[in-house]
């Protein structure tokens, strides 16, 4: 895509064209990471062994957290290259892209370290007991110790291409690594392979997140010239207002991911207070089963973010709304489609991960609590993504803070009292469903204040 063409999507391209063009391989990329993501649990299910399934499930909070890097460094970075590209700052797209990458190498290197440092405690934290230790243990070496670097690299590389309007490429190389993940699972899992368990799925993560990292080296570097992607360390310092503008979208993205991460865990020790692995096993495969919806709408919500972001700072606001009240409804609709049949089908969903009608019975009550939620979800992550995208980052801290802080977990210790363990998958339905009209309540109001700052956009 040249410059020219980039432009053309930007400001001309008809509005569901130029979402076809941002969010299709977006969407195509979330779903092949939803696969991906499926895989570990299930492969790691053929062994038939609860005890390995809980080692991936438990685990699960502390991949999530590398999004707190991601979303720091990605999500920041992504929102202030596409506004200065929509004001034709270039100097300060490179300037942006190149701190953004580096800060990523740094942090990245420190988490790993860190998780290896406080192995044990962390392991405590996150629900291990004697019997689950080992393999949750083997899974986080790989994912953790070794894996964090390629796995937060490849990822922020990734919105860094998308917030210039390469979608396409941006998404290759996540599914590269995620196909490649999906192909080696089997190999390194089950007895028939290297017969490694939950470790073995970590292993085949660690190489997937690597080869993900050198397709885009290889893209950077035939691109030089023609992408507004810049990794070179001269254009690497410390400027205040570049900083500023990538932290203030940057760290509310990523308190929001760690109170996810918080949520998550909570909801683990709840599910393993019981002392029933069936029961924690299940919920690990309900949860992931509802990332489905979850990681469309995001997908879609995440691609039109640099469209968002480049006709906020060019002042049009016209576009902004028809891009908005497009991929609302072409999200809903999907959303509610999946949800019916996640609901639906709950009890066959669960027996293809674990064949075990324990597992079943636990996973059908669970997704079905997970279903409920998701079509509201859908407003939720849509009103964040465009805060993100305008700069607005306090807005989209203070609907974190609404979701986990002050409605999921007070949700999940009283559904808990009242339904105990079953109650636990609504929790999440109870947060969502106040925050989809607020989120709807707060975009209004915005826009009718653009609306009326900017005129000459908006007639």
């Amino acid at each position: 895509m040249t410059r020219a063409s980039k432009v053309d999507l930007f400001e001309r391209m008809p509005i569901p064209k130029a979402v076809a063009s941002l969010c299709i391989p977006t969407v195509i990329s979330s779903l092949v990471m939803i696969i991906y993501n499926l895989a570990d649990t299930f492969f790691v299910g053929l062994l038939n062994d609860s005890v390995q399934n809980n080692g991936v499930t438990l685990a699960a909070p502390v991949l999530l957290a590398f999004n707190a890097i991601t979303n720091l460094f990605g999500v920041g970075t992504s929102s202030k290259m596409s506004r200065a590209l929509g004001v034709k700052d270039y100097e300060t797209v490179y300037k942006a892209s190149s701190f953004g990458f580096y800060c990523t190498i740094i942090f990245g290197v420190l988490f790993g370290l860190l998780c290896a440092v406080l192995k044990t405690p962390l392991l405590n934290l996150l629900g291990a007991d004697a019997t689950t230790w080992d393999a949750t243990a083997g899974y986080l070496f790989w994912t953790t110790t070794l894996g964090t670097l390629p796995a937060v690299l490849n990822v922020t590389i990734s919105y860094f291409v998308r917030a210039e309007g390469a979608s396409l490429h941006a998404s290759i190389g996540t599914m590269s690594g995620c196909i490649l993940n999906i192909i080696l699972d089997p190999i390194f899992i089950l007895p028939w392979g290297l017969n490694m368990g939950a470790a073995g799925a970590g292993c085949a993560t660690f190489i997937a997140n690597v080869v993900a990292c050198l397709y885009f080296a290889v893209f950077l570097i035939v691109k030089r010239g023609k992408t507004f992607v810049c990794i070179s360390p001269k254009k690497f310092r410390f400027e205040k207002h570049i900083a500023k503008d990538i932290f203030v979208v940057g760290i509310p993205a990523s308190i929001q991911n760690l109170l996810n991460v918080t949520g998550m865990t909570i909801l683990n020790n709840f599910t393993a207070s019981f002392g029933n692995v069936d029961a924690t096993a299940a919920m690990g495969i309900a949860h992931k089963v509802a990332m489905v919806p979850m990681y469309i709408s995001n997908g879609l919500s995440q691609g039109i973010m640099p469209l968002i972001s480049y006709n906020f700072a060019s002042g049009n606001v016209k576009r902004m709304k028809s891009t908005l009240k497009f991929t609302v409804c072409i999200s809903l609709v999907i959303i509610v489609v999946i949800s019916l049949a996640m609901f639906i089908l709950s009890a066959p969903i669960t027996k293809l991960f674990l064949n075990d009608p324990d597992v079943i019975g636990f996973g059908r009550d669970f997704l079905r609590g997970y279903s409920l939620s998701l079509p509201f979800l859908c407003f939720d992550f849509v009103g964040v993504a465009v805060f993100q995208a305008c700069g607005m980052g306090g807005k989209s801290l203070v609907f974190a803070i609404l979701r986990k802080i002050i409605l999921e977990i007070p949700a999940l210790i009283v559904l808990n009292k009242i339904f105990p363990l079953v109650g636990l998958s609504y929790a999440q339905f109870v947060a969502e469903f106040i925050l989809a009209f607020a989120a709807l309540f707060v975009l209004i109001k915005m826009f009718k204040k653009l609306e009326k700052d900017s005129p000459k956009f908006s007639e």
